[in-house]
């Protein structure tokens, strides 16, 4: 029997000393960043201990265990629970790592968020907070910034704490950390949705620019440019209107992408000219000029040739070249205005937030965006 155990060990070859090297061989190699599984062991009152297969258990910090605020592990963590965390930091002077469950959330709402804008999805949320910029509501968990110029109520900001609004996505940031929205546009499309071409609607002159003049249509805001007053020449349309002057206007273009609403009086006209000589009779026969300039874009359409209704009739596509030189968004002269103590999405560092691609009639100034004190994506890579 000696014998033959004595030739089994020799045939074997395999010692202690073999066995420690192959296990440290295939010991799990950890690097922040990585995304592993774990299983709780222990729950303390400010934190957890982890399994992850490391030599030593590995930390997760309570802070780290939500994108939301937690005020007791037992809140998220169970014992014996097991579930992905993400390595925060490398092993420290005891050779134990640190953990998060907050960055993986992140990654996963700012995926999300993505997502939804490229769909051009309204989403609806609850405003947390407001300050003299604009207010602030979470998307997915992360922190949202609506510039006050975007909200559309007639109800001061410090009363819509609580209240959940419609919105629209104007910019997603991670890299720079920012998410902004737009409430005004998510009220713009839902009624542009309402709309049509060739529809003739009343409405309020609300402004007069050099260009145009801005007209509220039950609740959005249109442009009426300059050129779509009448067809002899303006000056400037100050000439015309007057703020808070009730007008009837026909829509000639509805861009949803970019929240435009393009009006026109000039193609209402029966003689050219109406608009300036004979103001109350255009708007007596503007349901019969609006059908003829129906009939003209169906004909179009269908590729029919057909008298024009008036002189010099413009092309719709010309009268959306005239408004190219309207500024971006046909904003009221949007300055890129930056306030200080603006909240933006999600970062640590202080930054400019100006939206390039403001909806139409969206009020004069965008304020900037700025960071709220909590780790950014730039600090995890």
């Amino acid at each position: 029997m000696v014998n033959q155990k004595s030739t089994a060990t020799a045939e074997i070859g395999f010692t202690h000393e073999d066995f420690a090297a192959l296990l440290d061989k295939y010991d799990y190699h950890f690097s922040p960043g990585d995304v592993v599984p774990g299983t709780v062991f222990s729950i303390e009152p400010r934190g957890a201990l982890i399994d992850i297969g490391a030599k030593t258990a590995a930390y997760i910090p309570i802070q780290e265990m939500s994108i939301n605020r937690v005020d007791s592990p037992e809140e998220v963590l169970q014992s014996n629970e097991t579930r992905e965390f993400f390595i925060l930091t490398d092993e420290n002077e005891d050779g134990q790592l640190t953990l998060s469950i907050r960055r993986i959330e992140y990654m996963r709402a700012w995926e999300r968020v993505r997502q939804l804008q490229a769909e051009d999805a309204t989403v609806r949320s609850g405003v947390f907070a407001t300050n003299r910029g604009g207010a602030l509501v979470r998307i997915e968990g992360l922190r949202g910034f609506i510039p006050g110029s975007h909200i559309s109520t007639r109800k001061p900001k410090e009363e819509l704490v609580g209240e959940e609004l419609p919105l629209k996505f104007l910019e997603v940031d991670e890299e720079r950390n920012r998410l902004v929205l737009s409430h005004r546009r998510a009220l713009v499309e839902r009624k542009m949705n309402r709309l049509e071409v060739g529809e003739v609607v009343i409405g309020t002159v609300r402004g007069i620019k050099p260009y145009g003049a801005f007209i509220d249509i039950g609740g959005v805001s249109g442009l009426l440019h300059i050129s779509e007053i009448s067809h002899e020449h303006i000056d400037t349309p100050h000439s015309v209107f007057n703020v808070n002057d009730e007008v009837k206007v026909m829509i000639i273009d509805l861009d949803a992408e970019r929240g435009r609403i393009s009006l026109s009086t000039k193609q209402l006209e029966p003689e050219p000219g109406d608009m300036i000589k004979n103001r109350d009779l255009v708007y007596d026969k503007a349901e019969e000029m609006a059908a003829k300039y129906r009939e003209q874009l169906l004909a179009k359409a269908q590729g029919i040739a057909i008298p024009s209704m008036t002189v010099e009739q413009p092309a719709v596509e010309d009268v959306l070249s005239a408004e190219e030189d309207v500024p971006s968004a046909v904003e009221e002269d949007v300055p890129s205005a930056v306030e200080e103590d603006v909240p933006a999405a999600v970062a640590e560092d202080v930054s400019v937030a100006v939206a390039e691609d403001v909806p139409a009639a969206v009020a004069e100034d965008v304020p900037a965006a700025v960071a709220e004190e909590i780790p950014s994506a730039s600090e995890e890579k």
